[in-house]
């Protein structure tokens, strides 16, 4: 601005300085004034020539306004030669000269100090480089775009620029009152401060507004150094009784100045958070509707974060995963540690319970900057609302579910993370993992291993050489009862990681006897660990209810009130929760800068060791990790599917009516055929079978025929499935194939609506008895000779099981028969005497057959129980019949001819062939049906059920790694893994090193 004007000044004054009184003026000659001109000159042309007439009145400018002045009335010049000088003339000339000179160097002095003022407010005025990222960066490369020069020459003219300047006065006001709060005599306090120790006194702070909180801290400090030697010259001895009114009355005035510059600072302290953060939201917001027209970047938390993910489910073997920095927060059970973090995340998110664990898993909360109050899942896409109580509700009864649901049974907690990311603005950027509470005692309902499972859990975490311990000690107890102070300095003894931190300090300044106890353990003296910084906070009133914004004021009006800090026990910059996430943010970013770069090499050298195995054991085979895989399976057990839409119907009917004749013949061999073959008559005969097969067509036939038409789908689907493909075939995703194969098959169900259909069809094939021609009439006695055949070698094989092996088996293999194998040898010899006397002998023996035959056996010395003989009886007749029905079978060939005239005038009768034709009918006609459905609908149902259970595999991580194993999957998981680890960490260096 001033620059502005100084230039617009300098330009009037040399216009003024170049312009004549309406004559031209040449560039060799000095910018006189023509009389003058023509008194130094006398031989200048212009006075040979004839003169025109002079202005009368010559109008004069000034620098500032421009306005004229009064006119001055010059004296007429003679033209022509004039013999004396006219020294008047002169000395009024250079008069006006004079003006022309003053009015030049008064615009000259008045540039340079308002050059000079501008360079010691430019001085005073913080240093807002750091802040250079709020500012979009299309502002910052506006000078390559407009040339600011044109804009300088296009400037409006003085007297427009003196009405748009601002009111100097005014802002000589503001800017004096701000030099004052600003001098040594207003001292402040630092917004942050990690620690007294470990740091360098003589460390260099950028200039700015925290260059300038810096200093108002010292001057904090000069406070207390001079309130300690007032208290100490105070209790000096007893020489000193008449000073001990006037020290004390020191000591109180200086403490009270002290608070009130505390308090000065801090209230600054929120003005400025508060406008910066109102800045940031907006500038967030902006970014968020698009109005730069860039997309937008991942923020340089959330990209480290991803990276924490992703090592979570990273194999540990390779113990990388815990190289990484992550603030790592430990403390006893209900010593506040769930409090701290919900008021760094500025809501209450967590479930709370009244002494009862309710952290039961580590919770790894990211926090980062954004336009809106909000929190959300890794694995979900619902954004809670923190600003909301019934989305701050539904955020702690969901981390309380999925606590609960990590938990496995006979278990306590859990080692599964749950990963939750808290966005909002003025939110300090940092990844915290919350673990459970430790705890001395197992309780009742806890698991036997708890302690330990816990203990171990901590240590796991904190061993992490780049982890920050956060260590949360309940004030309100005595120390002596703490366990994790323990843990905490067996894992960092140095302490070069540990920040400390002591909650419900205003129960502990109510209970405490002496406060000088807090003060030690403050100043790391009381308990043996050491730490890189100590922290006091209060956490609210122990109101589950309490909001955010209610603790902060109760925590904020405690320490103004405090004892404590009056006494100088406590120091500012150790207090509240506000500084203490300030310094966990610094501390964090700074062990991240250190340690990044590392693990991004020890991961690059992992990626290498891994390609070069890969190419050594598979040198042939695409690097395919399991989710990969499974499609590649996946896709191939859907060809496998379709394949059996291809199977052709012919296949399917003679399957079907193996299948079906296999599973029913038995039951029609004995519970139809043969109790009708005993009847004496054709008509009693036909009777018995249409009544059992009715019977058997209403009750059993329907259910037995969907069954083997379920089992012969089964039968082909799972051969399409371990079928092996030749070359092609991969042996890694048999088992996935056998496990969708038994799931599939428990889901699917044939219709329901099959049977009754299948009834129907089923009672109507039975009752035809109409055998059309002589080809049918040979199948069916084929179909009849070979059942019988079948069952007369069975029933062969049971009779040489009973009797024992004959003379030719005993003499060529050398085998004999056991005293149960001779007895029922010689009662099969004594029955088969006995049909051979009656060859139209019943079924059964009558009970005096039985004695006969025992008698019989005993008077040859062979001792026979009764059952034993009807047993052997029922193998003998057995054979008998089918040995009969197989001649009357040969008899019935030619029997044709008599079935077409109804058996008339014949002593013939082939009633059995009609039954095993109906039969043989029914079973083709149900094959026919079922090849139906099937074909039409159970083999698209099953595939939908393929689909169904291979969609829910995949969303299963469990059922793929437990179906997709070897070496070959673990290498290819791994591979890809470090190579997404690796490439993430990359980006996020760089982007790193671009916010530097």
């Amino acid at each position: 601005m001033w620059r502005t004007r100084g230039a617009a000044a300098c330009v009037i004054c040399r216009s003024l300085a170049n312009r004549s009184c309406g004559i031209k003026r040449k560039p060799a000659l000095q910018n006189l004034h023509l009389a003058s001109r023509g008194i130094h000159h006398p031989c200048h042309p212009s006075s040979k020539f004839p003169r025109p007439q002079l202005r009368t009145s010559l109008q004069q400018f000034s620098s500032l306004n421009r306005l004229p002045l009064r006119k001055a009335k010059l004296l007429s010049v003679r033209y022509g030669y004039q013999p004396h000088r006219n020294f008047w003339l002169a000395r009024l000339a250079s008069r006006l000269l004079k003006i022309r000179y003053l009015i030049l160097g008064s615009a000259v002095g008045g540039g340079y100090t308002a050059k000079k003022t501008y360079d010691q407010w430019k001085d005073m005025m913080p240093d807002l480089d750091e802040y250079k990222w709020i500012v979009p960066d299309f502002l910052w490369e506006l000078d390559e775009h407009i040339d600011f020069e044109k804009l300088i020459k296009a400037l409006p003219d003085a007297d427009d620029l003196a009405k748009l300047l601002p009111d100097f006065d005014k802002i000589g006001e503001s800017l004096a009152s701000l030099k004052g709060f600003f001098s040594p005599g207003s001292p402040g306090e630092t917004a942050f401060r990690a620690t007294d120790q470990g740091y360098d006194n003589d460390k260099q702070f950028k200039k700015g507004l925290l260059g300038e909180l810096i200093l108002l801290q010292q001057q904090i400090q000069q406070h207390e150094e001079e309130a300690r030697r007032a208290t100490g010259q105070y209790n000096m001895g007893s020489s000193q009784q008449k000073r001990k009114v006037s020290d004390k009355e020191k000591i109180d005035q200086l403490q009270e100045e002290l608070l009130r510059t505390q308090l000065k600072y801090q209230r600054m302290l929120e003005r400025l958070e508060k406008e910066n953060k109102e800045l940031r939201k907006l500038v967030l917001q902006r970014d968020d509707k698009g109005i730069h027209q860039r997309k937008l970047k991942k923020s340089l938390i959330d990209m480290y974060s991803e990276v924490l993910d992703i090592l979570s489910d990273y194999d540990a073997s390779y113990n990388t995963q815990d190289h990484l920095p992550r603030v790592v927060v430990v403390g006893d059970q209900s010593a506040g540690k769930t409090s701290v973090l919900e008021m760094i995340a500025q809501a209450r998110i967590f479930p709370r319970g009244s002494g009862e664990m309710m952290t039961r898993s580590p919770v790894k909360v990211t926090l980062s900057e954004g336009p809106h109050h909000v929190a959300l899942f890794k694995d979900s896409s619902r954004e809670f609302d923190l600003t909301k109580e019934e989305d701050l509700a539904a955020l702690r009864n969901e981390i309380e579910i999925r606590m609960r649901n990590s938990v496995k049974e006979g278990c306590t907690v859990s080692t599964e993370t749950i990963s939750l990311s808290v966005k909002g603005p003025g939110l300090q950027r940092m990844v915290l993992v919350d673990l459970p509470g430790v705890i001395s005692t197992v309780t009742s309902g806890m698991a036997p291993d708890t302690k330990e499972t816990i203990f171990s859990l901590s240590k796991a975490y904190m061993q992490n050489p780049n982890a920050i311990i956060l260590c949360i000690q309940d004030g309100s107890v005595d120390a002596e009862r703490s366990i994790v102070t323990d843990l905490v300095s067996q894992m960092d003894p140095q302490g070069k990681r540990t920040i400390f931190v002591l909650t419900k300090v205003d129960l502990a300044e109510k209970n405490v006897a002496s406060p000088s106890r807090i003060q030690q353990i403050i100043e790391g003296k009381l308990f043996p660990m050491k730490a890189l910084g100590y922290f006091a906070v209060v956490t609210g009133k122990g109101n589950s209810s309490e909001s955010i914004e209610s603790i902060k004021e109760y925590e904020e009006e405690f320490f103004q009130n405090s004892k404590l800090l009056k006494t100088c026990m406590l120091k500012a910059h150790q207090v509240t929760t506000k500084n203490l996430s300030l310094a966990v943010s610094d501390c964090f970013w700074k062990m991240v800068r250190e340690s990044v770069e590392q693990q991004a090499d020890a991961f690059k050298a992992t990626r290498f060791n891994l390609e070069t195995e890969w190419k050594n054991n598979y040198p042939r085979l695409r690097e395919l990790d399991r989710n990969e895989l499974f499609e590649k399976a996946k896709n191939e057990i859907l060809d496998e599917v379709i394949s059996l839409t291809q199977v052709t119907p012919k296949h399917w009917e003679e399957i079907l009516q193996k299948t079906l004749w296999e599973r029913v013949s038995t039951h029609v061999i004995e519970n139809i055929y043969l109790p009708a073959a005993q009847t004496m008559n054709s008509g009693t005969f036909n009777t018995t079978v249409d009544i059992k097969l009715k019977q058997w067509t209403d009750k059993q036939l329907p259910n037995k025929a969907v069954e083997v038409a379920w089992e012969t789908l089964q039968e082909e689907f799972s051969r399409f499935m371990t079928e092996q493909k030749g070359k092609e075939h991969d042996d890694i995703f048999d088992k996935l194939k056998q496990a969708v194969k038994e799931e599939t098959i428990k889901r699917h169900k044939w219709n329901e609506r099959a049977e009754d259909s299948l009834r129907v069809i089923q009672h109507n094939a039975l009752e035809d008895r109409s055998i059309s021609d002589k080809q049918q009439w040979d199948a069916a006695i084929h179909f009849m000779e070979e059942t019988l055949q079948s069952r007369l070698k069975d029933t062969e094989s049971v009779i040489e099981d009973m009797v024992g092996p004959d003379w030719k088996k005993r003499w060529l293999y050398w085998v004999g028969r056991t005293k149960e194998q001779n007895i029922r040898n010689e009662t099969k010899n004594e029955l088969e005497k006995l049909i051979k006397r009656d060859e139209e002998h019943a079924a059964y023996l009558a009970n005096d057959e039985v004695t006969t035959v025992r008698k019989n056996l005993e008077a040859r010395g062979v001792t026979v129980d009764p059952c034993l003989i009807k047993d052997t009886w029922h193998q003998i007749y057995r054979r008998y019949f089918l040995k009969t029905a197989l001649n009357h079978c040969n008899l019935c060939r030619r029997g044709f001819y008599y079935y077409q005239r109804h058996f008339v005038d014949s002593e013939l009768e082939c009633n059995d062939i009609v039954l095993f034709w109906r039969i043989q009918r029914m079973l083709a006609i149900t094959a026919n049906t079922l090849r139906q459905q099937l074909t039409n609908t159970e083999v698209r149902r099953l595939e939908k059920n393929v689909k169904e259970v291979l969609e829910d595999f995949a969303e299963d991580n469990e059922k793929k790694v437990t179906l997709l194993t070897g070496k070959r999957v673990q290498l290819a998981e791994d591979l890809k893994k470090v190579r997404e680890i690796q490439e993430k960490l990359e980006a996020f260096i760089e982007a790193l090193h671009q916010e530097k």
